[in-house]
């Protein structure tokens, strides 16, 4: 009887981890500083990436729990295993892909300037030496300002902070991705945009390095959604020129 008990109380268990498992939460970061890829909207993260990952959830039989923190936080955090995912329009560079796993591409953008009109003392990606810099603390931008002689960084940790100081014209121009940028210019009249072709990128999802079922499974769900067009939606959804 008591044995019989004992194996009853095992198997019970164990239906009850499988169905946790089926149901496990997937902890995922970004920072809502990046729209349309990821940003607040009455309090709540939205934007093409959280719909994509949702999507992608969706398939693997996982629920999403977000967390919202600055972008030099994110790697960090995965590290750590406060984190399962990274989605922040976040670049696989051959730097990042020493200490995580990326799942395959999902978008390619490239770096775009915002300039004041009453100041547009900038006209060229070339020409920044001398002049006030606004960049992201880890974004693209960073990295490639960080490579020119001459040029005077000033570093914020947030994309609103950066336009601000542009707009107070504290700063001559801020360097960013295509995408973002495209929508601070769309939603500030007195700014505008200078296309570059530096630093082509693409963003992927990262997860930590032994983490190789967790991108297996993102990549698979991904060209799942690319086929029956559940991307494409995405993308005419969110993107201004697609």
């Amino acid at each position: 009887m008591k044995k019989s008990f004992i194996n009853f109380i095992l198997m019970l268990v164990l239906v009850i981890s499988k169905l946790g498992f089926a149901a496990e939460k997937l902890y995922v970061g970004t920072n809502a500083e990046f729209q349309p890829f990821e940003y607040l909207e009455n309090g709540k993260i939205v934007g093409f990436d959280v719909d994509l990952i949702e999507e992608i959830a969706k398939l693997m039989g996982k629920e999403i729990q977000w967390k919202n923190i600055a972008f030099d936080g994110l790697l960090p955090a995965l590290q750590v295993k406060k984190l399962d995912i990274i989605i922040a329009g976040m670049t696989a560079t051959e730097e990042r892909k020493k200490f995580v796993n990326f799942s395959q591409t999902y978008y390619e953008a490239n770096q775009m300037m915002i300039v004041h009109k009453e100041n547009p003392t900038v006209n060229s990606f070339n020409n920044l030496k001398g002049h006030d810099v606004g960049v992201v603390l880890g974004y693209t931008g960073d990295i490639v300002v960080s490579e020119l002689e001459g040029v005077k960084i000033h570093r914020y940790n947030a994309v609103s902070e950066a336009i601000m100081a542009l707009k107070a014209q504290k700063i001559e121009v801020v360097v960013l991705d295509s995408e973002p940028a495209k929508n601070y210019a769309k939603q500030n009249s007195e700014l505008t945009l200078i296309d570059t072709d530096v630093a082509k990128e693409k963003y992927a999802i990262a997860v930590r390095k032994n983490d190789k079922e967790l991108v297996e499974a993102i990549d698979k769900a991904l060209n799942e959604l690319k086929a029956n067009g559940t991307y494409d939606k995405l993308i005419k959804k969110y993107f201004l020129e697609k």
